[in-house]
């Protein structure tokens, strides 16, 4: 089966573990073999997408309930969180394979490889949360991740600018306050989420780096000024505006230019 349709069937997938397998086999052998960039596309191919479990069950943002990482419950709640963002993540980093006719190879081989990352993340965090005592499923989750990618379904550009280089960079910046409250706890299963929280957020850098790249790549190709782009497709989807604190250091890392971290510092409030 071509990558490109082995995605498609990955993404359709419900039961998690089953995505998780399928998405590591996909990119184990899509790392070596071709990846034809003939259009794959057909009418009506997006049903079943994406293949998710029945639970989480799936709530607005704001009607997801705050709980203090002090507690043990609270934590497996945190935990929850990030491992439902990752199992989204999978979701769109399959699709970014699947959806897009026309792009390089090198575009197919680097969100396969983004997919087995998140992947091996959701699979840490919730072997961490079942020994905790809990499963993915049994706190609610929101899909803003997803909502964005269903408004860039018909545009590359966007997707690569407001997903990865949005979206994902605020997981830069959060990430490291999220370790901050962990390492107050100072309980077994805390500093543990802290290491899988350090390995996640060192593959997250290059995650961003890969929208980056393609997003950058995209607008050469259409003659776009990158930075001037940019605002207007906030604009023109609604995307999250940026907020502080930021992490320029590891921002830069994923390829942000000194103008955008200068625009980011630039804009915080007083």
């Amino acid at each position: 089966m071509h990558p490109r349709l082995s995605a498609l069937a990955a993404l359709r997938l419900t039961d998690p573990d089953e995505k998780v397998a399928a998405t590591r086999a996909i990119s184990l052998s899509g790392a070596t073999d071709s990846i034809a960039t003939d259009p794959i596309r057909t009418a009506g191919d997006d049903v079943g997408v994406p293949g998710r479990p029945e639970r989480p069950l799936r709530v607005a943002a704001t009607a997801v309930q705050k709980r203090s990482p002090f507690t043990t419950e609270g934590r497996a709640a945190l935990i929850h969180s990030i491992c439902h963002i990752e199992f989204n993540a999978i979701n769109l980093a399959l699709d970014a394979v699947w959806r897009y006719d026309g792009m390089p190879e090198a575009y197919y081989r680097d969100w396969l490889r983004v997919a087995d990352e998140e992947a091996l993340h959701f699979t840490l965090l919730h072997t961490h949360l079942q020994d905790m005592g809990w499963r993915y499923g049994d706190f609610p989750g929101h899909d803003g991740l997803w909502n964005m990618c269903e408004k860039t379904k018909d545009d590359v550009l966007a997707r690569m600018a407001l997903v990865p280089r949005t979206l994902e960079a605020r997981g830069l910046d959060a990430t490291p306050l999220i370790q901050g409250k962990l390492k107050r706890v100072n309980t077994p299963d805390a500093l543990r989420a802290v290491d899988i929280l350090d390995i996640i957020l060192r593959d997250e850098v290059g995650h961003v780096a890969i929208g980056n790249h393609w997003y950058r790549w995209l607008c050469d190709g259409a003659g776009l000024d990158a930075e001037a782009t940019y605002p207007a497709l906030v604009a023109r989807y609604d995307a999250p505006r940026h907020k502080p604190p930021f992490n320029l250091e590891a921002r830069s890392r994923a390829g942000f230019s000194p103008e955008e971290l200068r625009a980011l510092t630039d804009s915080r409030p007083e």
